[in-house]
């Protein structure tokens, strides 16, 4: 056998509160890649509930990669959440119309991008993660943790706002990760190389 079927919705028999989550999410803006795992306290449908100001008009896309996993009640705030802040007031008058529908001619409001969360990142529960962050492959966020800018692969993270912590790894072992990415082999060859994966010997890994 080589592992859990990809396609399934609930990978555990008999346990509806972990889902491979691209097999639930509904929004075409949110984009998870195979074995990315939610595990919620109530209900897996909570998920796209915490991807908050997420709207259709704006067009961000929140990316989610390969073997991830997602504690409960983590928060992404998308950039409909944004308000000017280089002007004199945050206030978003023109969106209550009645007169002040033409506040924002001319001007638009911040916008900085898609959110992107790497392969293997582990993030902890009850994170809130903030529009437009990039998190790198095999990163770990802390629970509680409120993450304002990007976060380097393989380090780990922790506070508000978040700061690193330590590398999970020396430079010269996560270059190698980087290049091998293990995320991406055919799930024969990762199945072959699972002793080695949850060791901490990279050159144990059978490459090639």
């Amino acid at each position: 056998m080589n592992g859990p079927n990809k396609d399934a919705k609930f990978p555990l028999s008999h346990y509806d509160r972990l889902c491979f989550l691209k097999n639930v999410v509904k929004n075409p803006n949110i984009i998870v890649g195979d074995y990315t795992y939610y595990d919620d306290f109530e209900n897996v449908e909570n998920f796209e509930k915490n991807v908050k100001y997420h709207f259709d008009f704006i067009g961000d896309k929140l990316i989610i990669g390969k073997f991830c996993m997602i504690a409960s009640d983590v928060k992404f705030i998308m950039n409909g959440a944004n308000h000017l802040t280089n002007a004199l007031t945050t206030y978003p008058f023109a969106i209550f119309g009645n007169g002040w529908e033409n506040a924002m001619e001319g001007k638009a409001y911040p916008q900085k991008g898609d959110t992107t969360i790497g392969n293997d990142v582990w993030i902890g529960y009850n994170a809130t993660i903030m529009a437009g962050v990039k998190i790198g492959d095999g990163a770990i966020i802390a629970a509680n943790a409120t993450v304002i800018k990007d976060v380097a692969p393989y380090s780990i993270v922790g506070g508000n706002p978040a700061l690193e912590i330590k590398k999970r790894f020396s430079e010269e072992t996560i270059d190698k990760l980087l290049a091998i990415q293990w995320w991406d082999w055919d799930i024969e060859r990762i199945t072959q190389n699972l002793q080695a994966l949850t060791d901490n010997d990279i050159d144990k890994l059978v490459v090639s």
